[in-house]
């Protein structure tokens, strides 16, 4: 269920481009990703982090793209966005000697601190590789092939997904058994 409500502002936003035009899908997107935000509210009762910071840049690249009718601002919004994760997830791990993948999982994954930072290293170098590929697809592609990019791009984050977990599994200790 999570993944539909993960994917749900992006199918509309494809729909709403296919059906009319870039600026009608810009709205659509935006409102999609408020009534997104707000069920992941009312499921989870928080918002983290990611999702504050993409529904400002939702808001604020959609709102640029359709005040001054220019595209480039929302087809850039991913690159900023997975750049501004990969720099801060960098910058804890290396500068601040923070783990914030740790801080944020630790309570649900029990998992040795080398691990958790291959995972944040991990992490970076997704969020890196996905902001060079929207950039690049961003710049030298029509807006048609990007926001086809934008649909069937989403082999990125589930491959990615999945090899982390096949990756974690690998180093979660089965709990002992508790005698009675």
């Amino acid at each position: 269920m999570r993944f539909l409500i993960d994917f749900f502002p992006i199918a509309l936003f494809v729909a709403a481009y296919k059906m009319a035009n870039i600026y009608v899908a810009t709205g659509v997107l935006m409102a999609a990703t408020v009534l997104q935000t707000g069920l992941i509210y009312a499921i989870d009762r928080k918002l983290q982090t990611l999702h504050k910071v993409t529904l400002v840049l939702v808001l604020v690249f959609g709102a640029l793209t359709l005040f001054l009718q220019d595209e480039r601002f929302i087809k850039w919004k991913p690159t900023v966005l997975y750049a501004s994760m990969a720099i801060v997830l960098a910058a804890a791990l290396w500068i601040w000697k923070k783990n914030f993948l740790q801080i944020l999982l630790g309570s649900q994954l029990k998992l040795p601190e080398p691990v958790w930072a291959r995972l944040t290293v991990a992490w970076v170098a997704y969020f890196l590789f996905m902001a060079a590929i929207n950039a690049y697809v961003a710049a030298y592609f029509s807006t048609e092939f990007w926001v086809d990019f934008k649909l069937w791009g989403y082999i990125f984050p589930v491959l990615f997904i999945v090899g982390q977990g096949l990756y974690i599994a690998r180093h979660i200790k089965d709990e002992p058994a508790q005698k009675p």
